[in-house]
């Protein structure tokens, strides 16, 4: 018979608060909470919904489901996030790895799989997922990330060390591209730059708006600002045909491929997500 402290009752306790609080899918949430609580997987959650909480896990078990019914993101809550099939840590301090930037990932991973001894650069690090994704999935790559944030280029070095690719991956400071030199030149550049307008930031999901960093998600006003300075300032950076490749917002494909010389670029490709949105723009140097 399941008492209070069960995996059972605790889930259907914590699903009804998290539900009061507005989160979708509350119950998988509970699961996922008390999964990490307790230190087990979630194929022990399901199997065992009569096991009792140790009093320990339960008061961190309670103090977690706190923060996340005030909205706070599961990933900060946990620390780590999937991206690429492979583990992060994530903090306040970066954005959390979205799905849709997986496709960029891809693009890059293609394109530098032709090219001997690669070379690419990511402006805008974060958490490092991408730079880290393109490294382990193109072993003869090497990169350069450049980010800004102190904070965010710690928590990226823990995670390329974690991985075992912090010999490949160069780290800079930088604002766009203050810390390249002038002639230095890559096979690809690759960018998931703050692109969110800022008048959409009070219409974003609390999770979103109110923890993530600010300064990742927005450039502060109609979002274009760093895409198009990234633009601008890539044809001096790229090798002969090399690539540039950005994550961009809902509804800005049409402004963004204005900001595309085509003296000096091919015809922008834009490759859609899953929900059929253009998320990435594709281009190549002319020759």
């Amino acid at each position: 018979m399941a008492t209070q402290n069960s995996v059972s009752e605790l889930i259907k306790l914590a699903a009804g608060e998290l539900a009061a609080a507005g989160i979708a899918d509350p119950r998988r949430e509970a699961s996922s909470l008390l999964s990490f609580a307790i230190s087990r997987d979630r194929t022990f959650i399901i199997a065992h919904p009569e096991f009792e909480v140790p009093a320990g896990d339960l008061l961190r078990f309670r103090s977690i489901l706190s923060r996340r019914a005030k909205r706070e993101p599961l990933r900060y809550i946990t620390g780590k996030q999937e991206f690429y099939g492979l583990e992060f840590d994530v903090e306040p301090g970066v954005l959390i790895p979205r799905p849709e930037t997986e496709i960029l990932v891809e693009s890059a991973v293609g394109f530098l799989a032709n090219i001997s001894k690669p070379r690419f650069c990511e402006v805008g690090l974060g958490s490092g997922c991408i730079s880290a994704a393109i490294l382990a999935n193109a072993p003869e790559a090497t990169g350069v990330g450049l980010e800004i944030s102190e904070a965010a280029i710690a928590i990226a070095a823990r995670n390329v060390s974690n991985l075992g690719i912090a010999s490949r991956l160069e780290i800079r400071r930088s604002n766009v591209f203050s810390a390249l030199a002038r002639d230095e030149r890559f096979d690809a550049l690759v960018s998931n730059p703050p692109y969110v307008p800022l008048a959409d930031i009070a219409g974003l999901q609390p999770e979103v708006r109110d923890h993530e960093p600010l300064t990742a998600l927005s450039d502060g006003g109609d979002g274009l600002s760093i895409v198009r300075e990234i633009i601008d300032g890539a044809p001096g950076h790229l090798n002969p045909r090399g690539l540039l490749l950005v994550e961009i917002g809902f509804s800005q494909s049409k402004e963004v491929s204005a900001m595309v010389d085509p003296n000096t670029w091919d015809e922008p490709v834009f490759i859609d997500d899953l929900q059929g949105i253009p998320r990435i723009l594709s281009v190549r140097l002319r020759p």
